[in-house]
């Protein structure tokens, strides 16, 4: 667990890991509302290079970021049920058929009726204040070397 006691140590989290990680990586997001899941979405962005605002896509279900070093693909899952989700065929994002492969930052991933085989698992939980604990669990074939540049 890493213990993130500022907005700035989560920022500083999402820069790294988008200045890391590789085409292919899907991300699933969990926490409670106001956790800072998109906070940390948008650092991820700022690492990659992309300038545009990114906002959470609640209503829109998908933002596509096609400018940095990498396409984004943030989804939010909130509104939806399971069967919903499956019918938004999210696995378009990070198997490469559709769409150029990047990185998938999916919140309330806890909806997903299936997962993808390998993934960074990410749950945020509040703290005192504004603080934050952020846990990183790595699944499947998730390249954990990256993590330890990360969070170092």
């Amino acid at each position: 667990m890493i213990k993130v006691f500022d907005p700035e140590a989560t920022h500083s989290l999402g820069i790294a890991l988008g200045r890391s990680l590789p085409a292919g990586s899907v991300i699933l997001l969990e926490g409670d509302l106001g956790s800072g899941k998109t906070t940390l979405v948008q650092a991820i962005g700022a690492g990659l290079g992309i300038t545009e605002n990114i906002d959470s896509p609640t209503f829109t279900l998908i933002n596509e970021y096609l400018e940095g070093r990498l396409p984004l693909y943030h989804l939010d899952l909130y509104r939806l049920q399971p069967a919903e989700v499956a019918a938004l065929h999210p696995e378009a994002y990070w198997e490469g058929v559709e769409f150029p492969l990047g990185i998938a930052a999916i919140e309330w991933a806890d909806r997903l009726p299936y997962k993808p085989s390998s993934y960074l698992g990410i749950c945020l939980a509040h703290a005192s204040g504004d603080r934050r604990q952020i846990s990183l669990t790595p699944v499947g074939e998730f390249d954990v070397a990256i993590l330890q540049l990360v969070t170092n």
